[in-house]
């Protein structure tokens, strides 16, 4: 029988504690006694050592009429803040929020075209924003969503930028003196998407940018496989002998369906250097006939795509993070239509709520419970409540 010292179990049951407090927005100390099954005793007296370290406030007295009115107690949502860093290929969003993903403030920059001052940059943008001051602890976290592979904190494999050689999170770090994490973009945007919008055991987050990024959550926990590689969605081979990828295989999927590809190849079809989205999404809504046959091709391979993410983990629901699909909700409903296999069985097929922020929000979460050392986090509540 393993056991442990008294220390140790002081510290799970903190945890515990603050985790109850946070997911259930406000609660008394007597709701958290009987939901975890501590005695009284034991959550007045974790409950007063949050008190004493600013984490947790009480916020006034439940309303019953039954005997004496239970204080209220909340997390004190101004105890820090937190960072999250989208590091995309054209551009770079920061997000600042407080410890329930509140208060935020947003600057965006244009990616730098040779990443080699990057940590500069990144610095700098930092410096640059509206950070919150008199807070007890400060700075507590910054997340980076990087659009390529992540290894033990690390960029292993970024197909459209070069971040090779670099130490993002350990020059980060000793500058703000602060947790820094990086995570996969698609797995932020996932994370995001559970935590702030819908809360499902298993689920499928498809990032549709310049490359095709798959997040999953399994059992509530986010799925990242051998070396941090699961999800890499937009591998996943569909022609062979098809198109060049710079994974170094052919026939990738997001060298057919990716937001950058279907742009492109617009653009090719009307003779012109480059498109952005505003320029594909007004030639669509006037029925261009080459705008449609783009996104005729967009729900063809989505469908396969999303066919396979079916069969392959049964998540309950799949969330496709898109312009396409963000500004054509229409769409994703074509997608689904596509979807005949009898062996198929899924709860939803929905656009992102969250669109461009689930990254930014997802990286606000990972940050968070760094920060508080919890496991689980669901802010959709309090947002919804708030």
């Amino acid at each position: 029988m393993v056991t442990g010292s008294k220390e140790l179990i002081r510290d799970i049951n903190t945890n515990l504690v603050l985790e109850t407090i946070i997911n259930h927005s406000v609660i008394s100390r007597a709701a958290i006694a009987k939901y975890l099954g501590l005695t009284k005793a034991t959550i007045s007296a974790i409950v007063q050592e949050l008190i004493n370290r600013k984490l947790v406030i009480e916020i006034g007295s439940d309303d019953t009429s039954l005997g004496r009115k239970p204080i209220l107690l909340s997390l004190n949502k101004k105890a820090g803040y937190v960072i999250c860093i989208d590091i995309g290929v054209d551009t770079i969003s920061a997000l600042v929020s407080d410890l329930i993903g509140e208060d935020c403030s947003l600057k965006q920059i244009k990616t730098p075209k040779s990443t080699g001052n990057i940590v500069n940059v990144l610095i700098q943008l930092v410096k640059s924003m509206r950070l919150p001051e008199d807070t007890p602890y400060g700075l507590v976290g910054i997340t980076l969503g990087i659009h390529g592979v992540i290894a033990n904190n690390q960029v292993s494999f970024a197909p459209y930028y070069n971040l090779s050689g670099i130490n993002l999170a350990e020059e980060l770090e000793q500058h703000f003196n602060t947790p820094v994490y990086l995570e996969n973009e698609a797995n932020l945007s996932v994370i995001g998407e559970k935590t702030f919008q819908y809360d499902y055991s298993n689920m499928a987050n498809i990032s549709v940018h310049s490359g095709i990024g798959l997040g999953i959550i399994v059992n509530h926990q986010l799925y990242t496989g051998y070396n941090g590689r699961a999800g890499e969605f937009g591998h996943t081979i569909i022609e062979i002998d098809g198109k060049q990828c710079p994974c170094g295989n052919k026939g990738c999927l997001e060298q057919y369906v990716s937001e950058r590809t279907l742009l492109n190849e617009f653009a090719a079809k009307k003779n012109m250097e480059e498109v952005d989205f505003e320029q594909f999404k007004k030639a669509y809504e006037q029925k261009d006939p080459d705008a449609i046959d783009i996104m005729n091709k967009f729900v063809k391979y989505m469908s396969v795509g999303i066919n396979n993410i079916l069969n392959a983990y049964n998540p309950d629901i799949v969330i496709i993070n898109s312009s396409f699909t963000i500004h054509f909700p229409h769409i994703t409903e074509q997608i689904e239509a596509s979807l005949n296999s009898k062996m198929n069985s899924y709860q939803h097929i929905v656009p992102s709520a969250l669109q461009d922020t689930s990254i930014l929000l997802g990286g606000i979460c990972v940050a968070i419970k760094g920060f508080l050392g919890i496991e689980m986090l669901k802010l959709n509540q309090i947002r919804t409540k708030a």
